[in-house]
């Protein structure tokens, strides 16, 4: 029985994935220089909303404090039938990390200008929360402009070669 390239396996795993609400403010504001795949510390209340698909990453920033990532300002708004049981909408949520990326990650993020995003908040195919972090760094406006017209170039070319 042949053994499947490793490639194969990582496109089959991320076909898997569910996506439950990406970020796309934050590509557009910030410059993203790495990102790292984290776990989530959930009560079951926040699993069940995340699963109706109820998250806002808006306003959401990830912080390092006493060795730990906390992922801040993550609105996960409370599930109707958890009754009693229910969770706050906006409290910190650990974010789970190997120590030896931590260590590399939150030495780089503490580096100024430069600040921890949530890009993209996902189920991957055990069905486990994750969130996609990009260390980032602010974008100035002439930068959006740039990238702007860059893209608007890109698709004018796209188009033009189509058309021939």
């Amino acid at each position: 029985m042949a053994k499947k390239p490793a490639a194969a396996d990582k496109k089959k795993a991320a076909d898997n994935t569910k996506t439950i609400s990406e970020n796309r403010k934050a590509r557009h504001e910030y410059e993203i220089l790495d990102s790292l795949e984290c776990g989530l510390m959930l009560q079951g209340s926040e699993v069940k909303s995340l699963r109706n698909g109820k998250v806002s990453l808006d306003e959401a920033y990830g912080r390092v404090k006493d060795g730990d990532v906390w992922l801040v300002g993550c609105e996960i708004p409370e599930y109707t039938q958890a009754t009693i049981w229910n969770h706050a909408p906006k409290r910190p949520r650990k974010l789970l990390i190997h120590k030896r990326e931590l260590v590399k990650f939150a030495a780089r993020a503490k580096e100024k200008g430069l600040t921890l995003v949530p890009l993209r908040l996902y189920f991957n195919e055990r069905g486990f929360a994750k969130v996609s972090l990009g260390l980032c760094r602010g974008k100035k406006l002439h930068d959006k402009r740039d990238t702007m017209k860059a893209k608007t170039m890109k698709r004018d070319i796209d188009r033009a070669m189509r058309r021939t």
